[in-house]
């Protein structure tokens, strides 16, 4: 028996977002299926949770809860798909309410967003449960639903094609199945606009496999079989359900876990470190991570594809999901599925979502957590772990103040302690004199250019241990991470350095105890005219025991590497002259005093003293302003000297 046939407008509102799904919300059409897929999961679910609140509900509607599951069928004559659920069902009164309208407060303001996102020149967009039902019309010309709600025995028949109007009309059909029933009558397949073939099985298998795999009712496909000019069909399940990260950890093996990690990250090597995070209460979610045991090719890439799978309820929504891991994880690898998630059309909206915001603090220090346990338990793999991506960690020191302390205990050093192994802070910190305010460190090209430094020498005498800094984020950094442990981060190459009170040598004394001070003033005067070009300021020095002089910059200056890294990013900055700092007991400097107390040739004192400033400057790493004139000036000193 049918009743009266209804013809209902869409709210004006819900026309737009449907103008708005078919042709532009959506950059990749297949994922109708995932969310037809995912309404159909929730409505198994919220038949589950009313037969335990009303225990004859299963029985006066003869429905089997042991066999909930959902169908996809397809009539390849009449090019339909028909994705079927025996779940909670639909009254007439919600099928106007849930799919004529948008029962959504705000609905306004998600008009605006989309319509901005559409203008936008990058448009990454990803559904929400709320408006999924509008993707079918992408990919149909006509969408049929049929629906009979657990404990009524009235159908309702809904049915539009997408131009602002719906049918609907209710049927008394005592024998129709509780549960909801989509049909779409499919447009034809065109390539060019991203419309596959959804009628073929192999599509429709592969589409449950991407999105859906994980759901935990049985995703059935009937398939058609042809033996002996006889064809057969049968209902075959195409989804595993065996999502890893919702099961005890004791009953996951480690095979299961290490294939579950090169499917998801299309890596042939076993990963690092398994983590498992489980969270419960108000907001529940679970994940599994993977550390990598190697960096990827691409992992400094501005354009690489970073972040972890997002998943709600086992539903597919993003494979790169960067609000959940910060920039400096990025090679972090894994799931995320959270049981309830107010998921937003745009990414930037789903940056900004709270419960987004508290996932990412947690997982943050759980993969910190887990790295200083496998550095204590485990340091081989721990080394491993830093060679590869140690790098990237500490460019959280720069990006996540929050978490500083937490990195800097997870980070190793090279340090003059030993030529092969690196240090922690900590075993940095252990080693260190009682009466040592300071970590010491110095920056530079590579670990030979810092060890070779003339800034190393008083410090290398006194038996003092520094940092070996050699990465480009280790310019920025230190600048900004002031202390550890109560001991503050001091450059060697900056400000002047009070080694006196550092206990560390055999006697305690300074290099130049015996030096007569007053004797250079005269010195240090005529090269501060000579070279004012280059440097502010020439003092003695307690920080050199072999070399002749080397710069050194005041202590809140740039320094060159990081000045000359802004330079290259195309930034304006001011650079500062430095200090040149003598040693007092080299032959050289001693000379110099010499012949310019004595009234030597004005012409061949310069040339010196530009010598004498070009071998600072290439003895630290940096790079001469005029080669040339340096190379010119140090020829023909070297040929009067013949």
């Amino acid at each position: 028996m049918t009743a009266q046939i209804e013809t209902h407008e869409f709210q004006a509102e819900a026309r737009q977002l449907l103008q708005l799904m078919v042709h532009s919300i959506y950059s990749n059409k297949d994922i109708f299926l995932r969310e037809l897929v995912s309404n159909a999961s929730d409505a198994l679910d919220k038949l589950r949770l009313e037969t335990f609140r009303d225990k004859d509900l299963a029985d006066a509607g003869g429905i089997d809860i042991d066999d909930l599951h959902i169908d996809l069928e397809v009539d390849r004559v009449a090019r339909t798909l028909t994705v079927r659920d025996n779940g909670i069902g639909m009254s007439r009164d919600e099928v106007v309410g849930l799919i004529g309208t948008i029962a959504k407060s705000g609905t306004g303001e998600l008009i605006k967003q989309l319509r901005e996102a559409k203008n936008s020149a990058n448009v990454d967009l990803i559904g929400q449960f709320g408006v999924g039902f509008y993707s079918a019309f992408m990919v149909a010309d006509t969408v049929t639903l049929v629906t009979r709600k657990a404990g009524r025995s009235e159908v309702t028949r809904w049915s539009s094609d997408g131009s602002g109007t719906y049918t609907v009309e209710t049927l008394d059909d005592a024998d129709a199945p509780v549960g909801t029933a989509i049909t779409l009558h499919l447009k034809p397949e065109d390539a060019e606009d991203q419309l596959h073939d959804y009628t073929a099985e192999s599509v429709l298998r592969d589409l449950v496999r991407r999105y859906s795999d994980f759901v935990t009712w049985p995703i059935r496909l009937r398939t058609e079989k042809t033996e002996d000019g006889k064809t057969t069909h049968e209902w075959e399940t195409i989804n595993s359900r065996k999502a890893l990260w919702a099961r005890p950890k004791g009953e996951v093996s480690e095979e299961e876990y290490r294939e579950f990690y090169k499917h998801i990250s299309h890596d042939w090597l076993d990963p690092l470190r398994t983590i498992t995070v489980k969270a419960e209460g108000t907001f529940e979610y679970q994940a599994l991570l993977f550390l990598p045991s190697r960096a990827p090719m691409d992992l400094y890439y501005r354009d690489a594809k970073r972040g972890v799978q997002l998943y709600v309820k086992r539903v597919f929504i993003m494979d790169n999901c960067e609000a959940l891991v910060p920039d400096y994880l990025r090679f972090v690898k894994g799931v995320v599925d959270a049981a309830d998630l107010s998921l937003n059309v745009s990414r930037e909206i789903l940056q900004q979502d709270r419960q987004i915001q508290l996932m990412r603090r947690r997982l943050v220090r759980k993969v910190l957590g887990e790295v200083k346990e496998m550095m204590k338990d485990d340091r081989a793999r721990y080394d491993t772990f830093w060679r590869e991506f140690g790098r990237v960690v500490k460019e959280g020191l720069v990006e996540d103040a929050d978490n500083r302390k937490a990195i800097l205990d997870i980070a190793s050093f090279a340090s003059t302690h030993s030529a092969d192994e690196l240090t922690t802070l900590r075993e940095y910190v252990e080693r260190a004199k009682d009466d040592q305010k300071h970590i010491y460190y110095l920056t530079g090209a590579s670990r030979s250019v810092v060890e070779n430094s003339p800034h190393m020498e008083a410090f290398r005498a006194r038996g003092l241990e520094v940092l070996v800094l050699t990465d480009p984020i280790d310019e920025f950094w230190v600048e900004q991470v002031g202390e550890y442990e109560g001991r503050t981060f001091t450059s060697i190459a900056k400000g002047q350095v009070d080694l006196d009170g550092e206990q560390g040598g055999k006697d305690g004394e300074s290099s130049d105890d015996k030096t007569d001070h007053g004797s250079f003033d005269a010195l240090r005067e005529w090269l501060a005219a000579a070279l004012s070009d280059h440097v502010k300021e020439v003092r003695l020095s307690n920080r050199l025991v072999t070399s002749p002089a080397c710069l050194v910059g005041d202590t809140y200056d740039l320094p060159p590497a990081l000045a000359k890294m802004y330079q290259q990013a195309g930034q304006e900055v001011p650079v500062a002259k430095r200090v040149l700092e003598l040693n007092p007991q080299h032959a050289l400097v001693t000379g110099l005093r010499d012949a310019q107390q004595a009234g030597a040739d004005e012409t061949a004192l310069r040339e010196t003293a530009e010598l004498l400033y070009g071998m600072a400057l290439l003895a630290e790493g940096s790079e001469l302003s005029d080669p040339q004139r340096f190379t010119t000036v140090l020829a023909n000193r070297l040929a009067e000297s013949l």
